[in-house]
């Protein structure tokens, strides 16, 4: 079984479920680095200042958001830290969408969730409650740093979790401007007729063995044959670091399901006295959109 690359818990109302992160794909293709070809030693990227053209070192370089066209803001190492999610080793369910409700194009990388010493149960529990609703949870959770929207689902006997891409970051369908031709096309039946026909004719089996990355392979059997004929030269590896992990217990399940119902139910209720924050007056005020400042 692949290692996890984090360890931590599903939290589901008041029930916490201990999982590790396991990646669904494994990286494919050709890596070519960078060697020197006098001393097959790696080689990496200078720091070069694109103006002069001159090499810097890191002391000298500070990070800046463009906030206007050649205008920059600098924000220094610590308030980049700051402004980082609290890793709290959860995947933090807050609601459940039909299946559907998401868009394909919102859907970035798949991990598969395994459950830990104690969380069978509970892990089983989940995956068949989201198998009968025909729902997938939306959860937040935060990798290396950094948070992401995710949705987890059931796959056969395993739970999935998906990486989501935020809507902000999905362009509009808008985008592309499809006229008419496209959105209400004058198609004759003749036509559609013979390209259902090609579809049908065409048409098989998923057959992932059949999949390959050609240019890949090619790449590989070159590199094989010339590791067979010796042509092999020794680069010096450079060490990795690992990474501290913690996981998350269980306790008793019943209860904590009841305890979560209940607090749904309280929370539902005082929903409906306030959908909203109440100004000086007592009315009910909607929130103001957040707006870019622009410079004066």
């Amino acid at each position: 079984m692949p290692r996890s690359i984090w360890k931590g818990a599903i939290s589901f109302g008041l029930v916490h479920i201990p999982v590790g992160l396991v990646s669904a794909t494994s990286k494919q293709g050709v890596d070519f680095d960078w060697l020197d070809k006098r001393s097959m030693d790696p080689v990496g990227y200078k720091r070069i200042n694109k103006v002069t053209g001159k090499e810097i070192t890191s002391e000298n370089i500070v990070k800046g958001v463009q906030y206007e066209k050649g205008r920059y803001v600098v924000l220094s190492d610590e308030e980049i830290r700051a402004a980082h999610p609290e890793a709290t080793q959860t995947i933090d369910i807050f609601s459940f969408v039909e299946r559907s409700a998401i868009p394909l194009q919102n859907i970035d990388t798949p991990y598969y969730l395994s459950p830990e010493r104690r969380g069978e149960k509970v892990y089983a529990l989940l995956r068949e409650a989201l198998r009968q609703s025909d729902k997938v949870a939306l959860a937040r959770v935060v990798l290396h740093t950094r948070q992401y929207l995710t949705a987890l689902m059931p796959l056969e006997d395993a739970l999935v979790l998906v990486k989501l891409r935020w809507p902000a970051e999905v362009r509009s369908l808008a985008s592309l401007e499809l006229g008419p031709a496209v959105t209400k096309p004058s198609l004759a039946k003749s036509e559609l007729e013979m390209a259902r026909r090609l579809i049908e004719d065409m048409a098989g089996d998923w057959q992932p063995d059949d999949y390959r990355d050609q240019f890949q392979d090619q790449i590989m059997d070159l590199v094989e044959e010339k590791a067979r004929k010796g042509k092999i030269h020794e680069v010096e590896a450079v060490p990795g670091e690992a990474e501290t992990r913690r996981s998350a217990d269980v306790i008793d399940l019943t209860e904590l399901l009841k305890r979560s119902l209940s607090e749904r139910g309280g929370a539902a209720k005082g929903k409906e006295k306030t959908s909203g924050k109440a100004g000086d007056d007592g009315e009910e005020k909607p929130a103001a959109p957040r707006r870019r400042r622009k410079a004066q």
